[in-house]
């Protein structure tokens, strides 16, 4: 039950991040122009692998 429970929280966390990401989009592209790097890359690559390592086994 726990594994659920941590498995839809990584799944909702994992969509979050996504949904901010795309929002950020505009705020990304201007701050590249100004030479500043938003690294929401590296939180959606560290979200992701753990949602895929707690995927519950058939």
């Amino acid at each position: 039950m726990i594994s659920r429970v941590y498995y839809a929280s990584l799944f909702a966390l994992y969509q979050l991040c996504i949904a901010v990401g795309i929002v950020m989009m505009p705020l990304a592209v201007a701050a590249r122009q100004a030479g500043i790097s938003i690294p929401i890359h590296k939180m959606l690559a560290t979200v992701g692998e753990a949602y895929e390592n707690a995927q519950p086994e058939p």
